[in-house]
């Protein structure tokens, strides 16, 4: 078949993910998908339909807590824990959230979905996130896919131009590729908003938007004609050789709001652990360690700082690099530094210092 696939049938966020639910199907050959298309009717319903033409405009302000974002997990995931997505109803709270009625039946979906409404800005830029979520009858919810937009981005990155304040312009946003099940008494839910952070980051302006809820279109990509095929395990699941573990991995992800200084910090620890290749006698250990910070009123406040250390050793060797990046914001400009420090045997052995740079914004 020209497509195999795996689709998620229905899960559930959770801090360990050892398998997911799901199916898979074969396309014999794949053709563009019928779209299967929802409207926000007068109640702000997400109804099954195409945008009544010509309806009168019914403009909604969004302006979303910058710290909105803090559910959204790793953009690049390495393991299935807290890098996953968890439960989007803390994001969804900051967000523009339109949902369907409890399906009458299951709805299986394979392709990008697509975003379309008309909105206007009351800045020169902004962001706009867009998550297909399912809510399952308890309420958890449940992250399908996403995309983003830097608005001033809008017709391309090639020649990026700034919004003008009450000019009404037109979105065309495509989500991720996503294979997905919603199952019959789920819903599903569209939510918006104009912050993803620490996931992107926060434009120098936070003027809100107003989106013209009578032009939002939401295009599903259907499943369509496929057949169901069996996919087998691998015959040897674990292939890696066993290594020696000298100290255990460890992984903390923390979200600290500070209601009296009105900040919001997000805290990534990832340390592999020290653990030994039993043929080469070589050790490493990778720590990773970032704190990225903001108001969530003020976009100028962003901080960032990551400092990864690297440890190799065998026995009487040891070397180990540390590396140190910061970033801040003005109106104008990305603030930029680092520092480069290598140690042998614990004596520091070299250092490079990247002084801070400035780097024009330049409509990002």
């Amino acid at each position: 078949p020209q497509a195999r696939a795996y689709i998620l049938d229905a899960i559930r966020p959770a801090l360990r993910r050892d398998s997911d639910p799901g199916f898979w199907v074969a396309k014999d050959s794949w053709s563009p998908p019928k779209m299967q298309c929802f409207y926000v009717e007068q109640f702000g319903r997400l109804t099954e339909g195409m945008p009544i033409p010509h309806a009168p405009e019914h403009p909604v302000y969004l302006s979303s807590p910058l710290d909105t974002g803090t559910a959204s997990g790793e953009y690049f995931t390495l393991k299935p824990d807290a890098e996953m997505a968890i439960d989007q109803r803390f994001d969804d709270a900051g967000s523009l959230v339109f949902d369907t009625m409890p399906l009458a039946r299951d709805h299986d979906y394979l392709g990008r979905p697509v975003l379309t409404l008309a909105l206007r800005s009351r800045a020169s830029g902004g962001n706009l996130c867009a998550r297909l979520v399912d809510v399952h009858p308890d309420g958890t919810a449940t992250r399908v896919t996403f995309g983003v937009v830097n608005l001033t981005h809008r017709d391309g990155n090639a020649d990026p131009k700034p919004l003008t304040a009450g000019e009404t312009v037109s979105i065309r946003l495509v989500l991720d590729a996503c294979g997905y099940r919603f199952r019959k008494g789920h819903r599903i839910r569209l939510s918006l908003s104009t912050a993803y952070w620490p996931m992107i980051l926060q434009p120098s302006e936070d003027g809100g938007i107003e989106i013209d809820i009578a032009s939002l279109g939401l295009g599903l990509p259907m499943l369509g004609e496929h057949r169901s095929i069996e996919i087998d395990e691998p015959a040897n699941p674990d292939p890696l050789p066993k290594y020696i573990e000298h100290a255990a991995a460890a992984t903390k992800r923390q979200v600290v709001r500070d209601l009296s200084s009105n900040r919001t910090k997000y805290r990534i620890h990832e340390d592999t652990g020290l653990y030994e290749h039993p043929e080469t006698g070589l050790s490493t250990r990778q720590l990773r360690e970032e704190v990225w910070s903001i108001s969530p009123d003020d976009p100028l406040s962003m901080t960032g700082i990551s400092t990864w250390t690297c440890d190799m050793r065998r026995s009487g060797w040891f070397v180990r690099t540390v590396a140190t990046a910061r970033i801040a914001c003005t109106a104008t400009d990305w603030i930029i530094s680092a520092i480069v420090t290598a140690f042998e045997d614990d004596v520091q052995i070299f250092e490079k210092v990247f002084a801070e740079k400035k780097i024009a914004r330049d409509l990002m």
